[in-house]
């Protein structure tokens, strides 16, 4: 049994919440995220889904995604155009037919991956990972996209203990953080402390009182997430390790991605 498969549909059914009554118009708000609107992220949220549903149960679909995928991006298009065009192929234009076929999708996904068992291999679109890994990644990628959204709407988010996979995976890609912008990781890695949604403490690493990050989960998921830039936080390095790690965080797969700069994303004023 994998366990974090209840926690993405947990995540996923809140962000279902927030946008299951918009209207079209409200669909096509368009975000601080690269200028998606929310129908785009929707967009992308359902089609990885599909392709973490595809990995695990269908290979060969899988990989004729992948082939599509490296067809769009060679063409010289974009995330925003390869997640329309998909999504249009499926019949999907209406922002509520979206909607409603993201939200069929994530229970499915959810269904499967409890069950399934956790260290079975699955292919991506970097290296393979296990089958665990693989649906905590939908749970991060579902949360950090959906904070553009609740920007957009003027929502505060109400984290859960759940944001603790997302914190985890924060924590474990430090030193990815600093390969993926071609530099050598600042060892040792500091000693992480944050404060969980629900009050809980929560603590990664070694103690060490001059080289040390502390503050809100929620923040720190925001950061490592590129949803926000640390100095938009009260959250608090010592030491350069942090400092830098914070600068440049990056907790996601692909090519290195600069954090939008301060101000740049925030809750949007009703």
């Amino acid at each position: 049994m994998i366990s974090e498969a209840l926690d993405f549909r947990d995540e996923s059914r809140a962000v279902y919440d927030l946008i299951k009554d918009l209207s079209p118009a409200q669909m096509q708000f368009v975000t601080q995220f690269k200028s998606w609107t929310i129908y785009d992220v929707i967009a992308h949220l359902h089609l990885w889904n599909m392709a973490a549903d595809w990995t695990l149960n269908d290979p060969a679909k899988f990989s004729a995604l992948m082939g599509q995928v490296i067809e769009v991006f060679q063409g010289g298009k974009t995330h925003q155009d390869l997640q329309r065009e998909w999504a249009s192929s499926q019949g999907l234009d209406k922002g509520e037919d979206l909607r409603a076929a993201w939200q069929n999708g994530y229970e499915t996904v959810a269904d499967i991956y409890v069950d399934a068992d956790p260290d079975q291999r699955v292919k991506w679109g970097g290296p393979d990972m296990s089958a665990r890994s693989c649906i905590i990644a939908r749970q991060m990628e579902t949360w950090a996209h959906a904070q553009a959204i609740y920007d957009v709407l003027g929502q505060e988010r109400i984290d859960k203990d759940r944001l603790k996979n997302v914190a985890h995976i924060g924590v474990t890609t430090y030193s990815w953080s600093f390969k993926v912008n071609g530099r050598t990781p600042i060892l040792p890695k500091p000693y992480v402390r944050l404060t969980s949604p629900e009050g809980g403490i929560w603590e990664w690493n070694d103690p060490q009182d001059e080289n040390r990050l502390e503050g809100s989960a929620t923040e720190f998921c925001q950061v490592v997430t590129q949803c926000r830039n640390i100095a938009d936080t009260n959250l608090t390095t010592i030491g350069e390790a942090a400092t830098v790690w914070m600068s440049i965080a990056q907790c996601f797969a692909g090519g290195a991605e600069m954090p939008p700069s301060q101000g740049q994303r925030h809750t949007k004023e009703n």
